[in-house]
């Protein structure tokens, strides 16, 4: 059985050892070592990455209590150099403490239960149950379990046979059997757990609260820990020196000239709707004087539809007319009237579309229509002018 040293020795990064079994599977190995730093995915962790003489290790998993390394390919030899991704394992640790801790202080402050964890590689969460949490109280948080990890406490890991776990103070007891490893955060946390962690709290590095959403009745709150929060950070400062650089002032302005700009927006789109509106009549104006037997029809070569829409509302609003509008630069048609004309425009073009390769669709009053070429467009568009004319 393979000695696991992730539990006892979670800072090992290399080592010798002996490789004990291989299984061939169909596009892959499964590996066994006599020692295995390599951490098996459970208990909300990911596996550990990294090496066996110098072949990718690209899964690790426990299985009757055996710790299976995926390969690639069978190393052809019985010694094993191994490697471990050491960047990816300190986050793992740094994370898994950092849930630690931060699960013992919601229960601390609010009373607010961890019932789930998740450790990935974008986001890391736990579920608490509570249906909710004020800003107030997630800013309460964050400045207590910082506060713990700045006070450096130690972490210690040791075993306990089922018959003594009763006289731990764990958070939660576990369902397992006689060797059950805990994990204690000096005089704040004891918890059963088999993931790696970190020796001092002041190893997490900060602990970063990034923002709450409902989930089947609980919260699920986001974070990241040490040098995961220091990336975001460092992201979050470039971007608002970048914009504060932009708007000429100092970060903490932002928000104020944001706010400024967002009103003279809304007062421009105010005036630009307006005009668009005026415009809209005129041509609406314009075409009516030029149309025949109550049929306003109008090609344009450089209009979308969302702008002829308001021209067509304008035409309707104004008296009994049949609207016939295209757009060149959308490929796309619009028939309409006020209500008064007995053409059906979504069933007229429910009927015929399929006949030009036409897509679309409509009520009574209005139909649109969209076609992959010009040539189907106006084919159809020819259509329609005999067939309401």
């Amino acid at each position: 059985m393979t000695e696991k040293w992730y539990e006892t020795k979670p800072y090992t990064t290399a080592w010798s050892t002996e490789i004990t079994s291989i299984k061939e599977q169909e596009d892959y190995v499964l590996v066994t070592l006599r020692e295995t730093a390599f951490y098996p995915e459970g208990g909300g962790q990911p596996s550990d990455y990294g090496t066996i003489n110098g072949m990718n290790v690209l899964d690790v998993f426990e299985q009757d209590d055996e710790v299976y390394h995926k390969l690639q390919h069978a190393p052809d030899q019985k010694e094993a150099t191994c490697q471990i991704d050491w960047a990816r394992r300190l986050d793992h640790m740094q994370h898994h403490t950092g849930q630690h801790l931060l699960s013992a202080v919601c229960i601390e402050l609010y009373d607010a239960h961890t019932v789930s964890f998740h450790l990935g590689t974008d986001t890391v969460t736990i579920d608490l149950a509570v249906p909710s949490l004020s800003d107030e109280q997630l800013a309460h948080i964050e400045q207590r379990v910082n506060e713990c990890v700045y006070q450096n406490k130690e972490i210690r890991t040791y075993y306990v046979t089922k018959e003594n776990v009763h006289t731990i103070p764990l958070r939660k007891l576990p369902d397992v059997g006689d060797h059950i490893r805990i994990v204690e955060i000096s005089g704040i946390d004891y918890s059963a757990c088999c993931g790696t962690h970190v020796s001092r709290t002041g190893e997490i590095g900060i602990i970063k609260l990034l923002k709450t959403e409902k989930q089947r009745g609980n919260t699920r709150l986001h974070f990241k820990c040490g040098l995961r929060a220091l990336m975001d950070y460092q992201l979050a400062h470039t971007t608002l020196s970048t914009l504060a650089g932009k708007f000429s002032t100092g970060r903490h302005q932002l928000i104020e000239r944001i706010e400024k700009l967002e009103q003279e927006q809304k007062q421009l789109q105010k005036e630009i709707d307006l005009l668009q509106t005026e415009k809209a009549a005129y041509v609406a104006n314009e075409l009516i004087a030029n149309s025949n037997k109550g049929i306003v029809t109008y090609v344009s070569d450089d209009q979308p539809t969302k702008a002829l829409q308001l021209v067509i509302k304008s035409i309707t609003e104004k008296g009994d007319y049949i609207v016939l509008f295209a757009s060149m630069i959308e490929n796309k048609i619009i028939l309409a009237h006020n209500g008064f004309s007995s053409v059906h425009c979504g069933q007229l073009f429910k009927e015929q579309l399929a006949a030009f390769n036409g897509k679309g669709g409509g009520n009574a009053n209005q139909a649109q229509a969209g076609f992959s070429t010009k040539e189907e467009m106006e084919n159809f568009l020819s259509f329609l002018q005999r067939t309401i004319n």
